[in-house]
């Protein structure tokens, strides 16, 4: 567990995920994917069943290069943080990057905070050799960031994504540890 403070002053709480936490995750990621249109799911698009969704948080747990973080503020869930892997030999050692804020807490410095504590972590879980990520190509403040860190464009999916009647590119990033 780890308190951090935002720029606006607010004390923030990161630690990593538990199996009591599945229904707070899938409330959380149902209201944020109408917040933006940055995720690969709109508001409401996060169908998961709870029982399986907390068995998938169990599994991810016991994965040597696999973590799940949320930030919170009090009990409220502002953040996950994720990076899953594959337990396949030939492709275990890369991590797939996700992070998710809630819009009211965007600009505050968590971003930032929350990709140096994966990359940091990934650096010594002894598996992972290489992070990667998708975003959308309008992404902009998130690919400076990526970039900020060591991530460098590795491809573009053209119109991978159909958002509010128009296509748009998904950049591919990675980041060799």
């Amino acid at each position: 567990m780890l308190n951090i403070i935002l720029k606006n002053d607010i004390e923030v709480t990161i630690r990593e995920v538990t199996k009591e936490d599945a229904q707070n995750m899938i409330d959380f990621y149902n209201v944020v994917g109408g917040e933006t249109d940055f995720l690969s799911f709109g508001a409401n698009e996060f169908k998961r069943d709870l029982r399986e969704y907390e068995e998938y948080i169990t599994a991810t747990s016991k994965e040597q290069n696999s973590i799940m973080l949320l930030a919170l503020i009090d009990s409220e869930i502002i953040s996950i943080a994720t990076i899953n892997s594959s337990q396949k030999e030939r492709t275990k050692h890369v991590g797939t990057l996700g992070i998710v804020i809630s819009n009211k807490y965007t600009g505050l410095g968590l971003g930032k905070i929350l990709m140096n504590y994966l990359i940091e972590w990934a650096k010594q879980n002894g598996v992972t050799k290489k992070i990667s990520l998708v975003t959308n190509e309008t992404n902009t403040v998130a690919i400076e960031l990526y970039k900020k860190l060591g991530f460098e464009v590795e491809g573009l999916l053209k119109k991978d994504n159909f958002i509010s009647g128009n296509f748009s590119n998904t950049i591919i990033m990675g980041l060799l540890l």
